[in-house]
């Protein structure tokens, strides 16, 4: 995936709305949020099971991407004002969490 793509991508949807002058990190943080919460709205009242099998349902599949699709724009459109590479983040803190495992076996 490019999270370059995204950034831009999203960048011109901003622009494009006039949007730009909204997105300070406080406001992205918050509608960040607002899509998470529209994302778990889709396994809000399934069991276990049910939200497993959710990948069998092609129309609620399309639904859960897309909004899984607009956490990860807003979360990336948030690193780029925040100039935080997210590729880094994630390698960052993978070794962090590895190093923490290690440390509890021992």
């Amino acid at each position: 995936m490019d999270l370059e793509k995204i950034r831009q991508g999203f960048g011109f949807l901003a622009d494009d709305q006039k949007w730009r002058h909204f997105h300070s990190p406080k406001n992205l943080s918050m509608a960040l949020m607002v899509e998470v919460g529209e994302l778990l709205e889709h396994f809000q009242w399934l069991d276990e099971a049910q939200s497993r099998d959710l990948k069998n349902n092609p129309e609620q599949k399309a639904l859960v991407a897309d909004e899984m699709a607009d956490v990860l724009m807003y979360l990336v459109a948030l690193a780029d004002r925040l100039e935080v590479n997210l590729e880094h983040a994630v390698e960052h803190k993978m070794e962090k969490l590895l190093k923490r495992l290690r440390s509890a076996d021992e």
